[in-house]
């Protein structure tokens, strides 16, 4: 699905991790992306699903903006497949579309916003997976925001030209 189809109003943002599921949530303009939480999961598909249908229902969610971990060359990673298998299942289980957003570098952005926070390690390490999502869901909206020009950009001007 790609990003024109997303319907308005609040998205999530998952970062999927296979014990860690952060969340993260924007506003109905999309113009701020909060950590939401950390959803532990078992693995058992039928509590994720419960968890995913109040989610969408509490929240109000239109849409999900998941992470896909690729390498830093552009290739696939290990995890990609099994992100969008898990993004799939995601959207039939709420209804709701998924569109991806690359990853690259979302956990050491994560690691750097969370650093000056005044939490414990653990409550850190508790409030990352969810930071991670932020970061995630504020790069998609980010790109939505940017016009898409084909064109070059121009060269700046030097003070001599001005």
């Amino acid at each position: 699905m790609n990003a024109t189809t997303l319907p308005s109003g609040r998205l999530a943002g998952v970062d999927y991790g296979r014990r860690r599921i952060g969340i993260s949530i924007c506003d109905a303009e999309r113009m701020i992306a909060s950590p939401l939480l950390v959803h532990k999961t078992t693995g058992d598909r039928q509590s994720d699903a419960v968890f995913f249908s109040k989610l969408v229902e509490q929240e109000e969610i239109v849409g999900f903006v998941v992470g896909l971990p690729i390498h830093s060359d552009g290739r696939n990673s290990e995890m990609s497949s099994e992100v969008e298998k898990f993004a799939a299942w995601l959207s039939d289980i709420t209804e709701r579309p998924t569109v991806f957003q690359d990853e690259r570098y979302t956990s050491q952005e994560a690691s750097g916003l969370l650093r000056p926070a005044r939490l414990t390690r653990g409550r850190k390490k508790e409030r990352h997976d969810a930071v991670a999502a932020q970061v995630i869901l504020s790069a998609w909206l980010e790109r939505q925001m940017t016009p898409r020009n084909n064109s070059h950009p121009t060269e700046p001007k030097t003070l001599d030209e001005s």
